[in-house]
Protein backbone atom coordinates (compact mmCIF):
# COMPACT_ATOMS: atom_id res chain seq x y z
CA UNK A 1 0.00 0.00 0.00
CA UNK A 2 1.16 3.56 -1.04
CA UNK A 3 0.41 6.11 1.52
CA UNK A 4 0.12 9.79 -0.11
CA UNK A 5 0.80 12.59 2.17
CA UNK A 6 -1.90 15.75 1.20
CA UNK A 7 -2.33 18.82 2.18
CA UNK A 8 -5.84 19.90 1.00
CA UNK A 9 -8.77 22.26 1.18
CA UNK A 10 -11.43 21.04 3.58
CA UNK A 11 -13.60 20.77 0.61
CA UNK A 12 -12.11 18.10 -0.65
CA UNK A 13 -12.20 16.01 2.58
CA UNK A 14 -15.65 13.92 2.15
CA UNK A 15 -14.39 13.10 -1.62
CA UNK A 16 -10.98 11.37 -0.51
CA UNK A 17 -13.30 9.53 2.05
CA UNK A 18 -16.06 8.36 0.14
CA UNK A 19 -12.67 6.94 -2.30
CA UNK A 20 -10.95 5.81 0.65
CA UNK A 21 -12.19 1.73 -0.77
CA UNK A 22 -11.68 2.80 -4.57
CA UNK A 23 -8.30 4.18 -3.69
CA UNK A 24 -7.37 0.77 -1.41
CA UNK A 25 -8.12 -1.44 -4.27
CA UNK A 26 -5.37 0.26 -6.06
CA UNK A 27 -3.18 -0.08 -3.74
CA UNK A 28 -3.10 3.50 -2.42
CA UNK A 29 -4.28 5.51 0.64
CA UNK A 30 -4.57 9.42 1.29
CA UNK A 31 -3.71 10.74 4.52
CA UNK A 32 -2.90 14.11 5.78
CA UNK A 33 -3.91 17.60 6.42
CA UNK A 34 -7.25 19.29 4.95
CA UNK A 35 -8.20 22.52 5.94
CA UNK A 36 -8.59 26.09 5.08
CA UNK A 37 -6.21 26.44 1.78
CA UNK A 38 -4.10 29.64 2.96
CA UNK A 39 -3.39 27.31 5.82
CA UNK A 40 -2.31 24.22 3.85
CA UNK A 41 -0.42 26.46 1.41
CA UNK A 42 1.39 28.20 4.83
CA UNK A 43 2.57 24.58 5.83
CA UNK A 44 3.89 23.84 2.58
CA UNK A 45 5.97 27.06 2.51
CA UNK A 46 7.18 25.87 5.97
CA UNK A 47 8.65 22.56 4.55
CA UNK A 48 5.51 20.00 5.59
CA UNK A 49 5.99 16.87 4.58
CA UNK A 50 3.69 16.78 1.40
CA UNK A 51 3.19 14.19 -2.11
CA UNK A 52 -0.22 15.53 -3.32
CA UNK A 53 -1.94 19.18 -3.20
CA UNK A 54 -5.85 19.57 -3.47
CA UNK A 55 -5.97 23.51 -3.31
CA UNK A 56 -8.01 26.23 -4.86
CA UNK A 57 -6.70 26.48 -8.84
CA UNK A 58 -5.18 29.69 -8.35
CA UNK A 59 -3.18 28.72 -5.08
CA UNK A 60 -2.53 25.30 -7.57
CA UNK A 61 -1.10 28.39 -10.08
CA UNK A 62 0.59 30.29 -8.10
CA UNK A 63 2.23 26.86 -6.27
CA UNK A 64 3.42 26.02 -9.70
CA UNK A 65 4.99 28.86 -10.53
CA UNK A 66 7.35 28.56 -7.75
CA UNK A 67 8.08 25.41 -8.46
CA UNK A 68 6.63 23.66 -6.09
CA UNK A 69 3.74 21.78 -7.80
CA UNK A 70 5.21 19.36 -10.60
CA UNK A 71 4.34 20.80 -14.30
CA UNK A 72 1.85 19.38 -15.55
CA UNK A 73 0.49 17.20 -13.25
CA UNK A 74 -2.88 19.37 -12.11
CA UNK A 75 -6.01 18.06 -12.40
CA UNK A 76 -9.56 20.40 -11.65
CA UNK A 77 -11.84 18.77 -9.72
CA UNK A 78 -15.03 20.44 -10.16
CA UNK A 79 -16.37 23.95 -8.83
CA UNK A 80 -17.60 24.23 -5.22
CA UNK A 81 -20.11 26.90 -4.46
CA UNK A 82 -20.21 28.69 -0.90
CA UNK A 83 -23.82 28.67 0.65
CA UNK A 84 -25.81 28.74 3.67
CA UNK A 85 -26.07 26.41 6.23
CA UNK A 86 -28.65 25.26 8.88
CA UNK A 87 -29.14 23.42 11.97
CA UNK A 88 -30.85 19.61 10.95
CA UNK A 89 -34.42 20.19 11.52
CA UNK A 90 -34.24 23.64 11.45
CA UNK A 91 -36.71 25.85 8.76
CA UNK A 92 -34.66 26.13 5.72
CA UNK A 93 -34.90 30.22 4.98
CA UNK A 94 -34.96 31.54 1.28
CA UNK A 95 -31.88 32.76 0.11
CA UNK A 96 -32.46 33.42 -3.44
CA UNK A 97 -32.36 36.88 -3.35
CA UNK A 98 -30.27 39.94 -1.62
CA UNK A 99 -32.71 41.12 0.60
CA UNK A 100 -33.37 37.49 1.41
CA UNK A 101 -29.79 37.14 2.51
CA UNK A 102 -29.80 40.22 4.42
CA UNK A 103 -32.68 38.95 6.49
CA UNK A 104 -31.37 35.70 7.07
CA UNK A 105 -27.98 37.10 8.15
CA UNK A 106 -29.41 40.01 10.43
CA UNK A 107 -31.70 37.94 11.61
CA UNK A 108 -29.19 35.01 12.99
CA UNK A 109 -28.16 34.71 16.27
CA UNK A 110 -25.07 33.77 15.59
CA UNK A 111 -23.29 33.44 12.17
CA UNK A 112 -20.53 30.25 12.02
CA UNK A 113 -17.70 30.75 9.29
CA UNK A 114 -14.30 29.58 8.57
CA UNK A 115 -11.22 31.95 8.87
CA UNK A 116 -11.72 35.37 7.20
CA UNK A 117 -8.10 35.53 6.26
CA UNK A 118 -6.63 32.05 5.47
CA UNK A 119 -10.06 30.50 3.97
CA UNK A 120 -11.32 31.28 0.62
CA UNK A 121 -15.00 31.38 1.75
CA UNK A 122 -14.44 33.28 5.08
CA UNK A 123 -12.93 35.77 2.94
CA UNK A 124 -15.98 35.85 0.51
CA UNK A 125 -18.45 35.58 3.91
CA UNK A 126 -16.93 38.71 5.05
CA UNK A 127 -17.29 40.66 1.55
CA UNK A 128 -20.72 39.91 1.70
CA UNK A 129 -21.29 40.83 5.28
CA UNK A 130 -19.61 44.50 3.91
CA UNK A 131 -21.51 44.96 0.96
CA UNK A 132 -25.08 44.18 2.69
CA UNK A 133 -23.96 46.95 5.40
CA UNK A 134 -24.09 44.17 8.09
CA UNK A 135 -20.34 43.66 9.05
CA UNK A 136 -21.26 46.04 12.09
CA UNK A 137 -24.32 44.53 12.98
CA UNK A 138 -23.12 41.18 13.10
CA UNK A 139 -19.64 41.54 15.06
CA UNK A 140 -20.71 40.17 18.12
CA UNK A 141 -22.20 37.11 16.55
CA UNK A 142 -19.55 36.40 14.07
CA UNK A 143 -18.59 32.52 14.99
CA UNK A 144 -15.11 31.79 13.51
CA UNK A 145 -12.70 29.17 12.87
CA UNK A 146 -9.88 27.94 11.49
CA UNK A 147 -11.89 26.01 8.58
CA UNK A 148 -15.81 25.57 7.40
CA UNK A 149 -15.40 22.21 8.61
CA UNK A 150 -15.01 23.08 12.28
CA UNK A 151 -17.01 25.83 11.94
CA UNK A 152 -20.01 23.09 10.48
CA UNK A 153 -19.41 21.10 13.37
CA UNK A 154 -19.49 23.77 16.09
CA UNK A 155 -22.81 24.73 14.21
CA UNK A 156 -24.01 20.77 14.26
CA UNK A 157 -23.73 21.34 18.33
CA UNK A 158 -27.04 22.93 18.35
CA UNK A 159 -25.55 25.10 21.39
CA UNK A 160 -26.65 28.26 19.59
CA UNK A 161 -30.84 27.73 18.49
CA UNK A 162 -31.55 30.12 15.06
CA UNK A 163 -27.61 29.91 14.50
CA UNK A 164 -26.65 29.74 10.71
CA UNK A 165 -23.49 28.84 8.90
CA UNK A 166 -22.13 29.83 5.67
CA UNK A 167 -19.11 28.62 4.08
CA UNK A 168 -18.32 25.39 1.09
CA UNK A 169 -21.35 23.05 -0.32
CA UNK A 170 -18.92 20.55 0.50
CA UNK A 171 -17.92 21.27 4.06
CA UNK A 172 -21.59 21.60 4.65
CA UNK A 173 -22.40 18.12 3.27
CA UNK A 174 -19.48 16.73 4.62
CA UNK A 175 -21.17 17.31 8.45
CA UNK A 176 -23.73 15.37 9.76
CA UNK A 177 -25.81 17.90 11.92
CA UNK A 178 -26.38 20.39 9.71
CA UNK A 179 -27.78 21.23 6.34
CA UNK A 180 -27.75 22.86 2.77
CA UNK A 181 -30.27 25.48 2.51
CA UNK A 182 -28.83 26.92 -1.06
CA UNK A 183 -25.83 29.13 -2.42
CA UNK A 184 -25.27 32.64 -2.58
CA UNK A 185 -27.67 34.31 -4.60
CA UNK A 186 -26.54 35.40 -8.01
CA UNK A 187 -24.90 39.09 -6.67
CA UNK A 188 -22.80 37.53 -4.40
CA UNK A 189 -22.34 33.55 -5.54
CA UNK A 190 -19.03 32.65 -4.99
CA UNK A 191 -17.76 29.19 -7.08
CA UNK A 192 -14.37 27.99 -6.49
CA UNK A 193 -12.89 25.23 -8.56
CA UNK A 194 -10.55 22.89 -6.91
CA UNK A 195 -7.31 21.25 -8.78
CA UNK A 196 -5.18 18.26 -7.64
CA UNK A 197 -1.64 18.04 -8.51
CA UNK A 198 2.13 16.47 -7.18
CA UNK A 199 3.81 18.69 -5.19
CA UNK A 200 7.52 18.65 -6.42
CA UNK A 201 8.19 17.28 -2.96
CA UNK A 202 7.05 14.24 -3.20
CA UNK A 203 8.38 10.99 -2.37
CA UNK A 204 6.46 8.71 -4.44
CA UNK A 205 4.97 10.89 -7.83
CA UNK A 206 3.57 7.92 -9.78
CA UNK A 207 1.23 7.00 -6.60
CA UNK A 208 0.57 10.56 -6.14
CA UNK A 209 -0.55 10.75 -9.96
CA UNK A 210 -2.49 7.66 -9.79
CA UNK A 211 -4.71 8.96 -6.56
CA UNK A 212 -5.39 11.98 -9.23
CA UNK A 213 -5.93 10.03 -11.94
CA UNK A 214 -9.09 8.09 -9.61
CA UNK A 215 -10.26 11.71 -7.79
CA UNK A 216 -10.90 13.59 -11.54
CA UNK A 217 -11.82 10.47 -13.77
CA UNK A 218 -14.79 10.22 -15.09
CA UNK A 219 -16.19 7.15 -13.81
CA UNK A 220 -15.54 9.23 -10.43
CA UNK A 221 -18.12 12.35 -11.18
CA UNK A 222 -21.03 11.31 -9.51
CA UNK A 223 -18.93 10.98 -6.24
CA UNK A 224 -17.48 14.37 -6.63
CA UNK A 225 -21.53 15.30 -7.21
CA UNK A 226 -22.21 13.79 -4.14
CA UNK A 227 -19.62 15.28 -2.03
CA UNK A 228 -20.47 19.22 -3.60
CA UNK A 229 -17.99 19.56 -6.21
CA UNK A 230 -20.13 20.78 -9.65
CA UNK A 231 -18.76 19.57 -12.82
CA UNK A 232 -16.64 22.68 -14.84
Amino acid sequence: MATVQVLSGGAAHGLVRALQQPLAARGLAIEGSFGAVGTMRDQLLAGAACDLLILSDALITDLERQGLVQAGSARPLGRVRTGVAVQAGAVHPAVTTGPDLAAVFAGATALYVPHTVQSTAGQHVLKVLRALGLEQQLAGRLREFPNGATAMRELATGREPGAIGCTQMTEILDTPGVEWVGGLPRAFELATVYTAAVCTRAVDPQASAACIELLAAADTEPARRAAGFDPL
